[in-house]
């Protein structure tokens, strides 16, 4: 069956939510998301660009744990890396604003 291609970030949105439709998989995005939000803090902070380096580790090694060891599914980052990413954050911030439930259930994912 071929992989449907999404042509607006509004389309492709949707598919995201249902590629995390386990709580626990959002659970890890959010951990490697902050921490990888630590990191850019603490480069910041520190005046120092290394830390810019445990960014995409962190943020990478939580998301993609999560979909081998719940989700099952292959990360939407190896097709989408830019909507992926910006996708990610979008949760995060939706979820931390306590407005996840209704996107989730927009897109037909239990809450």
């Amino acid at each position: 069956m071929a992989e449907r291609i999404y042509r607006t970030f509004d389309e492709f949105w949707p598919f995201y939510l249902k590629e995390h439709s386990d709580r626990r998989t959002r659970g890890f995005h959010y951990v490697g998301s902050l921490i990888a939000l630590g990191f850019l803090a603490a480069a910041i902070v520190r005046a120092d660009p290394l830390y810019l380096l445990g960014m995409p580790l962190s943020g990478y090694f939580f998301a993609w744990l999560s979909h081998a060891l719940i989700e099952h599914n292959r990360p939407a980052t190896f097709t989408y890396p830019l909507w992926s990413l910006l996708a990610d954050y979008r949760m995060l911030f939706l979820f931390l604003a306590g407005r996840l439930g209704p996107e989730l259930r927009r897109a037909g994912v239990l809450a």
